[in-house]
């Protein structure tokens, strides 16, 4: 059985690349697919397609929309989600996609450390289980195949 497996988180470090190596070893049989990794491409899509747009806010709206529209048709060919938080970089992105995993129902995965515990509470309640590292999440995948 392949699954496909949405990773939701930060862009700036390679996580993605760490977990996708590690299934790989385990021969787990997982698509993983994700946000746009390309940072400039995904903060210029809106204006790439749409044309130059009146202002900043504009243009994040631009860009938002088309990634968004992205996301949405990934996530829903996904048969779980992972979203990873971690301690370095402002999570929004996380738990809009979070959020939209759960509003779908998709089986969720959340990673956070444990310095997170208390702000991602509510969120941590909602999702299907919550570990600290990219290992746990990939354990509990690995799981479904034993």
């Amino acid at each position: 059985m392949d699954l496909v497996v949405y990773l939701a988180g930060q862009i700036h470090d390679d996580w993605r690349q760490q977990l996708k190596d590690k299934a790989k070893d385990k021969g787990l049989p997982i698509t993983f697919v994700g946000p746009q990794e390309n940072h400039d491409l995904s903060d210029d899509i809106g204006e790439k397609i749409l044309g130059k747009q009146p202002g900043k806010s504009y243009r994040d709206d631009a860009a938002s929309a088309v990634n968004n529209f992205r996301t949405e048709i990934l996530m829903k060919k996904a048969d779980a989600v992972i979203a990873l938080f971690g301690e370095n970089y402002k999570q929004w992105n996380t738990a809009m996609d979070a959020a939209s995993a759960l509003a779908l129902n998709k089986p969720t995965i959340l990673i956070r450390p444990e310095s997170l515990v208390h702000p991602l509470k509510e969120l941590s309640n909602k999702a299907n289980i919550t570990v600290e590292t990219v290992d746990q999440a990939l354990d509990v995948l690995h799981y479904i195949y034993k």
